[in-house]
């Protein structure tokens, strides 16, 4: 069986998905073919999102080529945190399961936007009750 020349993982927050992709490299990380910053700016801290390189020490091994779509900033930054985790888990099972793990970086997020209802003026909010 061939090696690929990447290790891939899928992550999601939300609405968001991201597709990640490692190879080895300096560290450098590219989202929808711009730079960490420039996709993100100063709305998500760097270190979120690098959290997983930090927890395997494996920050500045690898490069990690990123298609994320859906969603908003945070959602987006969480599918990416989610993906790179994932990716690493596909590198080296054995030695990064536990340090990720107990980071809750393998862990997907189940919480969601909830849906509108008919009859109410958000998901939850209804409108005044007049007596008369």
């Amino acid at each position: 069986m061939t090696t690929s020349a990447f290790n891939s993982g899928t992550g999601r927050r939300k609405t968001a998905v991201a597709r990640v992709r490692l190879l080895p490299g300096e560290g450098e990380i590219v989202i929808n073919g711009r730079s960490l910053v420039e996709h993100f700016g100063a709305a998500i801290d760097e270190a979120e999102i690098r959290l997983p390189f930090r927890v395997t020490n494996t920050d500045g091994r690898y490069n990690a080529m990123i298609k994320v779509e859906g969603g908003g900033v945070t959602g987006q930054a969480g599918a990416v945190r989610h993906g790179i985790a994932r990716a690493l888990l596909e590198l080296d099972p054995e030695g990064h399961r536990l340090q990720l793990r107990q980071a809750g970086l393998l862990t997907r997020d189940p919480r969601m936007n909830e849906r509108k209802k008919y009859g109410l003026k958000r998901a939850r909010k209804a409108p005044q009750y007049t007596k008369r």
